[in-house]
């Protein structure tokens, strides 16, 4: 039998996960939904979303949000370095603490007159650096301690699923929760995040985030990017071509395949490395 060990709960076994899904989704297709607000666990899927419990329904479910605090202004915030090759877009603002503007490479900055940040033809939006004039590195600090403090917040709370999958969570459709993995995680094919606009997902994972080239993170029910959480406490890893949604909060490295896409943040308390990549912030 294979069993999915829930936090504080009995381990749910494959035969009582389709039990469940037939009492609370009446069989409705055989879609995997796993960590809904019914505590629904059903059999993996095709990860299409459709018939996934509550989905759309507009009442935030799963955690509280993570607050990113002045974190949340930048699009990509890194300690050490920001990085680019190829022809990569970006919406949003880019900072880099406490490394200077000669630790942003690959963007071609032009420094504003007033000295306080940079633009570049790569961005829609402004780049700051700690070696910029003041009020640049003072907020460039609290940034980054609330993208540390965000961190802790995300890694500190109780999980609902611990181990799914055993790290393998490809395939699935997941309901608005926290899951929480002792290894690594990986992502080899489609995942499905399934919820209303206001629901809530937070996946902490001790070890490293490795998504396969061409894998997606697809958003069913009205799902959002924003809402979406993962702390990594190694490197967050986006495979070429994949399509990425979500905040990724990581302890060491984010780097972006060639090819790569995101909604979301870039959030590291390392370095940040694109490849001829396409990052979106979040829909507010």
């Amino acid at each position: 039998m294979i069993k999915f060990e829930q936090s504080s709960k009995k381990p749910v076994t494959w035969s009582m996960a389709l039990l469940l899904a037939a009492c609370v989704t009446g069989c409705g297709g055989g879609n995997s939904d796993i960590g809904s607000s019914a505590a629904s666990l059903t059999a993996a899927g095709a990860g299409t979303g459709a018939g996934a419990i509550g989905a759309g329904s507009g009442v935030g479910r799963g955690p509280a949000p993570v607050n990113l605090g002045a974190a949340g202004n930048f699009v990509i915030l890194a300690k050490t370095a920001v990085s680019t090759t190829g022809t990569t877009a970006i919406v949003g603002n880019i900072g880099a603490s406490p490394s200077a503007a000669s630790f942003i490479t690959g963007f071609s900055l032009i420094a504003d007159s007033t000295n306080t940040f940079s633009t570049s033809p790569l961005v829609t939006g402004e780049l700051f650096a700690a070696d910029y004039a003041v009020p640049t590195p003072s907020n460039l600090t609290t940034a980054v301690s609330d993208m540390q403090t965000a961190y802790t917040d995300a890694a500190g709370r109780a999980p609902d699923y611990t181990e799914l999958g055993a790290g393998n969570i490809g395939g699935l459709n997941l309901g608005p929760a926290t899951y929480k993995w002792s290894s690594n995680v990986l992502i080899p094919t489609n995942v499905t995040l399934t919820g209303g606009p206001n629901d809530v997902w937070i996946f902490q994972i001790a070890q490293g985030l490795t998504v396969s080239s061409g894998a997606q993170i697809i958003l069913a029910g009205g799902a959002q990017a924003k809402n979406i959480y993962w702390q990594t406490f190694a490197a967050a890893d986006i495979g070429t071509t994949s399509q990425f949604n979500g905040i990724i909060l990581s302890q060491t490295s984010i780097s972006m395949k060639t090819g790569a896409s995101i909604t979301g943040r870039l959030l590291a308390q390392t370095d940040v490395t694109l490849d001829q990549n396409a990052v979106k912030q979040p829909i507010p």
